[in-house]
């Protein structure tokens, strides 16, 4: 019996190790100020009132709205998993405004912008828009979006960070998913 009880805690130690090597400190942090920045839409949430392919601060577009503001390095099936259980939130918060946008970072803009319209067309996101930052490399960088960071998700209300979370590559897991989800609806309660 002792032997089953120190396997758990060695996998309980295990299991939050592994969570832990995945954050990183990225973004704007709790309590912080969101500030302005330029980005351009790519696609996505067509009832922001935004043009695909228009030049604008979303951030300033959003107001003292509650926004999932979400920089992204890369884009695969577990980083869709994360948007497609944000977008049921997006739709059940609905009258309460939640709203989110993804920036994808990188080195070029016009990959980036052709990545993302695939990506967000093979998912079918209809609430999340995509953009793409001015400064497509980090972000903006008073934001110090950390290079190692493959995600990082800010979670603010009237302009004021309430949560953030940041995953290295390759650290994205259903743990992590459920805690930026909460995060979002913690916005509207």
């Amino acid at each position: 019996m002792r032997a089953d009880h120190v396997t758990a805690m060695v996998a309980a130690l295990v299991v939050t190790a592994a969570v832990a090597s995945a954050e990183v400190t990225s973004g704007p942090q709790v309590g912080e100020s969101v500030g302005a920045f330029l980005v351009t839409k790519v696609t996505g949430n067509p009832d922001d009132g935004v043009a695909d392919g228009k030049t604008l601060c979303y951030r300033c577009r959003m107001g003292n709205k509650p926004v999932v503001m979400v920089f992204a390095r890369s884009a695969d099936e577990k980083f869709a998993k994360f948007l497609t259980k944000l977008e049921e939130e997006l739709e059940e918060h609905a009258d309460d405004q939640l709203t989110a946008f993804v920036n994808m970072i990188g080195t070029d803009a016009e990959s980036l912008k052709k990545a993302a319209a695939d990506f967000a067309a093979k998912h079918d996101f209809k609430r999340i828009a995509f953009v793409v930052p001015e400064e497509v490399e980090n972000g903006p960088e008073d934001f110090k979006i950390a290079r190692d960071a493959d995600l990082t998700v800010v979670c603010y209300k009237g302009g004021t960070v309430k949560a953030n979370h940041a995953v290295a590559k390759g650290g994205l897991n259903d743990d992590m998913i459920d805690a930026m989800v909460e995060a979002s609806c913690n916005l509207v309660d």
